[in-house]
């Protein structure tokens, strides 16, 4: 059973066979031309008013989040995990004026003394310190900030038909220094990435329909999607999907206080596991979170997601440290990250 709650977002939906290929091949390697929908529908013997469709209905009961691009932590911008502890009582007002700040991408409640976990993505590190001052601020609640220092595997894509993700697909990239201003794209390619952040529109010719709101040819898009996509500054290029829609009710974030010198080696063993969707490295912030290694483990029910977590952690010796299972309760906010501001469109 769904644990999960999101408002107007209860129901399940599982994709009919026709359309399933549509869901699951194209969160990466998505076709980079004129008419990618239409590419898509002969690669799949649907008609492109079909897949188009689809796409439209999906978007609308949420199961997906957008067509596009999930663009590389630290990469652009700047970006960081943050909790806070809110009362209970004040639990959804807190929620709300987090959920509110249109940088911050995820807001979820979990198991845990700190109650409360998001994301936010900013154009700058000075950006970022002002949305947390300012929550602080309007909630009197403290916020501990967490960093990315080293990932080794963050990719939000969902094999809906279970196949097995190998350890050659796992891959760490060198990041920037923590504090490096970041955003530092030429005008041209700000403009395109502002537009993008919401997802391609549903059209037949979806890059030129973009180029035309940037004052960029068709031509022009594609090549810097393509070359984004090449220097890892999008790290996909797809369909994006929302895993609570698709069955996938429990999700549990499994951390660890490991010692400095083999967080590396084990993050990179974590990552090769086909059930582990991201896993990273962050900061400690000392008293309140002393844990440095992060897995997030997607499954249809918590039995299934404590089952997975025990295994990896006998495979890899993991009791040896102290560790904590942090399940999502409740879903406030999830979608796509927004480093810049629609005005930079």
């Amino acid at each position: 059973m769904c644990t999960t709650t999101m408002a107007g977002r209860g129901v399940v939906h599982q994709p009919d066979a026709a359309t399933f290929r549509l869901l699951n091949d194209y969160q990466r390697g998505f076709p980079l031309v004129s008419e990618p929908f239409a590419a898509i529908a002969a690669e799949c013997g649907l008609s492109e008013p079909a897949v188009l469709a689809a796409l439209q209905d999906w978007l609308g009961s949420g199961v997906l989040s957008r067509v596009g691009a999930v663009f590389a932590p630290r990469r652009v911008g700047a970006s960081a995990l943050a909790a806070l502890a809110a009362p209970l009582a004040r639990l959804e007002s807190i929620a709300a004026r987090v959920s509110a700040v249109a940088e911050v991408n995820h807001n979820y409640q979990r198991e845990h003394r700190l109650n409360l976990w998001f994301v936010i993505t900013a154009a700058s590190e000075q950006r970022l310190r002002q949305i947390v001052a300012e929550i602080e601020r309007d909630t009197g609640c403290n916020v501990i900030v967490l960093p990315l220092e080293e990932e080794f595997h963050i990719d939000l894509g969902f094999d809906l038909g279970g196949a097995v993700r190998g350890a050659a697909s796992v891959a760490t990239r060198d990041l920037p220094p923590l504090g490096e201003t970041a955003c530092a794209l030429p005008g041209i390619e700000r403009r395109l990435m502002a537009a993008l952040q919401s997802g391609l529109p549903l059209l037949p010719r979806p890059f030129a329909a973009l180029g035309r709101n940037v004052a960029l040819s068709e031509a022009m898009v594609i090549e810097l999607i393509a070359s984004w996509l090449e220097n890892g500054l999008i790290k996909r290029f797809g369909i994006v999907v929302r895993h609570h829609e698709l069955g996938f009710c429990a999700n549990a974030m499994c951390v660890w206080d490991v010692p400095d010198d083999q967080v590396s080696e084990l993050g990179r063993s974590l990552a090769a596991e086909s059930s582990v969707t991201l896993c990273y490295r962050r900061s400690r912030v000392l008293p309140d979170w002393p844990y440095n290694l992060f897995c997030m483990i997607h499954g249809k029910s918590r039995e299934a997601v404590l089952e997975v977590r025990e295994a990896i952690a006998a495979r890899h010796r993991m009791n040896r440290w102290p560790g904590a299972v942090l399940f999502s309760t409740r879903r406030f906010k999830q979608q796509g990250a927004r480093y810049l501001a629609d005005s930079d469109a």
